[in-house]
């Protein structure tokens, strides 16, 4: 149950004063819906309202703090005009306009012959001096409530700065005083103020330097998200140990008969990864471990080998993939490195017919199937296994940590690897796969081919497409990736449709398209046809970033690179020189490249270190844009950023585990405290965990 305490915190943001319905709802795409989400909603910028000179000497276009004299009202004849209100000081005379006024409002706020402080921009048009729509109308007693310093938050369409500021006000004032969490020594060291005070400070900051990730409060603010977050990650790897695994150990005999026919040595990264993964499966605990692998090092074929280990227990193992079409891969893969192995091996996904599925399901709940590769139709409920013992998810940034928690029902203390092909910054793996055991993968095959990496300006189209003819007729194939479906009005990108048309009208019908709008089937048929041959030019959105692997395909053309990320970007290129032969990749920006962009683009140029890359997209980009964590079960953090916060993560992780190990059992009284802290952020499956511990 959560904590009293938080109860106040915990109510929809209708509960607060001047919020209804219409507002509550643009409060929830803002922030959040409730009174929690406007605390961790901070302030980006701010307005000083300190100036406040006499009308006259009010500099166009600064924010000024006036005290005027309200002289007349005068009402539009026309309601498409504006609503005029003169006031005046010994200095001169002011015009406030109104557009869609309402008079009764106006002059409730701005009565004749009284006094009134206003706060807003002032314009001179001729002679005039105008302030339209003021901030803020107060009376002459108020003026410290304008004056000052005053916090601007981000919005939304249809969400005004006063609503928003009220409503955070409101949820400051039920903010209670908490326990402290933190440990006091450290508190003292950092000179952090305590959990409340910080929030409060961080609403109200008085200068540039407050708005900062390094400033006390934000300092405070985020370890405090960090805490929870690797706490709520310990109580899990605690919890997860206590499930008792089982010991699974093969005799060798599978794995040496495929390493023997494999055509190539495995790299030492690949052998220490088997090595890691084989001592993990004989331990009594349940195994999970995240295989990390830049674009093309291999980790399918230590995946194999993880499977192998059950199957030659007696067990049963499956893998399961994002896409339909990587799984069909993988299965193709596996399969032929299989053949005459005596392993049986099964493709399960969404789509077949009824009675073949049946079929496949039938055999894999009497034990008749070995491994079985699918989609996550794998593990829907109706999927039972006679004896799973091992599951390996790939691309384990599409799925989240839930998903990776409801294998264990299909099996009796299933070992589970995830893999994942996008490369993850040390602090994101802490954050995000705290609760796995962790292995890497940094060199290539051998025999695997550079990849030349040029970038251009999309003013030399032509000369790259003459580049690519010639490419195309000495038997190469090429990926021509374009970041939209159809021309936007709004950004002028080339459409991936338009560019099809094109490319067709210069090569002929051996120009394939696909995107993310079309049927899986036509996907699926346009991707076979490119990696059978029979087209040699692909052109595609990014559908194409993870899943299809051709050998043969040698260049990639990206258009308008500078619309992608990083990571993205390094996926796509990873798509070619996947054999012995050279790849190219070519970058086309369009001119005026911004600092970001430009940045990006030197890095690609500069290396093909997946993990070097990813420390530099988490530097530009921020983690929350890095694997679009929020559509993949990655925790998404309000008040950290966890490219300037890298040593406080280091440091939650180091007193968790301190308090793990002085405090098993979380009786302590700052045990008690961390209860609090992991329900205020929501950590509540970790709370749950903190009952049975």
């Amino acid at each position: 149950m959560r904590p009293e305490i938080l109860n106040p915190l915990f109510a929809t943001v209708e509960v607060l004063p001047g919020v209804g319905p219409r507002i509550a709802k643009t409060i929830e795409q803002c922030a959040g819906p409730l009174v929690v989400d406007l605390l961790w909603h901070l302030p980006s910028g701010l307005i000083d309202r300190s100036f406040s000179p006499s009308i006259a000497e009010a500099p166009p276009g600064v924010v000024v703090t006036l005290k005027v004299k309200v002289d007349s009202h005068h009402k539009p004849a026309v309601r498409r005009l504006p609503y005029k209100v003169r006031c005046s000081d010994e200095s001169g005379e002011l015009t406030l306009i109104f557009f869609h006024a309402h008079e009764k409002y106006l002059l409730e706020s701005l009565p004749i012959d009284e006094i009134r402080v206003i706060s807003g921009r002032t314009e001179r048009y001729g002679d005039d001096i105008q302030m339209a729509h003021p901030d803020h109308i107060v009376s002459e007693s108020e003026i410290e409530s304008v004056q000052g310093t005053e916090s601007i938050y981000p919005l939304t369409a249809g969400l005004n700065l006063k609503p928003l500021t009220k409503a955070i006000r409101a949820a400051l004032g039920r903010a209670p005083d908490m326990p402290e969490w933190c440990d006091t020594p450290y508190l003292k060291q950092q000179g952090w103020p305590s959990w409340k005070e910080a929030l409060l400070t961080a609403h109200k900051p008085e200068s540039e330097v407050d708005l900062e990730p390094s400033s006390l409060t934000r300092q405070r603010l985020a370890y405090d998200e960090l805490l929870a977050n690797q706490m709520a990650l310990a109580l899990l790897r605690a919890s997860m140990q206590r499930i008792s695994g089982r010991e699974i150990h093969g005799d060798g005999k599978l794995r040496d008969a495929i390493r023997a026919r494999l055509p190539f040595t495995l790299t030492s990264g690949q052998e220490a990864a088997i090595n890691e993964i084989t001592a993990d499966l004989a331990r009594p605990h349940r195994m999970l471990r995240l295989l990390q692998g830049d674009v093309g090092s291999g980790k399918t074929m230590v995946a194999l080998f993880a499977l192998l280990v059950a199957v030659e227990a007696g067990s049963q193992a499956a893998l399961m993939a994002p896409t339909e079409l990587l799984a069909r891969q993988h299965y193709a893969t596996l399969e032929k490195l299989l053949a005459d192995s005596g392993v049986t091996i099964t493709l399960l996904t969404g789509r077949g017919k009824k009675s073949e599925r049946a079929a496949v399901m039938a055999r894999l709940a009497e034990g008749q199937i070995d491994i079985a590769i699918g989609t996550h139709a794998l593990f829907q409920n109706d999927v039972a296994f006679s004896d799973l013992a091992v599951a390996v998810v790939d691309e384990q940034h599409r799925f989240g940590v839930q998903q990776r928690m409801t294998l264990a029902d299909k099996g009796k203390g299933v070992d589970v690897l995830v893999m994942t092909a996008t490369p993850i910054p040390r602090t994101l793996m802490l954050t995000a796969y705290g609760d796995l055991q962790s292995s890497r993968l940094n060199e290539k095959p051998a025999g695997r081919a550079a990849i030349v990496t040029r970038v251009l300006p999309i003013s030399r189209l032509n000369e790259v497409v003459d580049g690519i003819g010639r490419a195309v007729d000495s038997g190469a194939r090429v990926y021509w990736v374009c970041p939209l479906v159809e021309q936007s009005e709004a950004i002028d990108l080339a459409a991936v449709e338009e560019r099809h048309a094109q490319l067709l009208n210069i090569f002929g019908t051996r120009v394939g398209l696909v995107h993310g709008r079309m049927k899986s089937g036509e996907k699926d048929a346009a991707m076979s046809a490119f990696a059978n041959g029979e087209t040699d030019v692909l052109v595609a959105t990014t559908v194409i970033e993870v899943g299809i692997d051709v050998s043969e395909a040698t260049v990639m053309v990206v258009e308008h690179a500078e619309r992608f990320g990083l990571a993205q970007l390094h996926q796509l290129r990873g798509r070619v020189g996947r054999s012995d032969k050279a790849g190219n990749c070519l970058l086309l920006y369009a001119p005026a490249l911004g600092k970001t962009a430009r940045a990006r683009l030197e890095i690609m140029r500069e290396t093909d270190d997946g993990f070097r890359i990813a420390e530099e997209d988490l530097k530009l980009r921020g983690a929350g844009e890095l694997l679009g964590t929020r559509q993949s079960g990655m925790p998404q953090l309000r008040l950290a950023d966890l490219a300037e916060h890298g040593d406080l993560l280091a440091t939650a992780r180091d007193d968790v585990k301190l308090i793990m190990e002085r405090d098993p059992e979380l009786q302590s009284e700052r045990s008690q405290a961390l209860r609090v802290l992991l329900y205020l952020f929501e950590r509540d499956a970790a709370a749950r965990y903190l009952r049975s511990a």
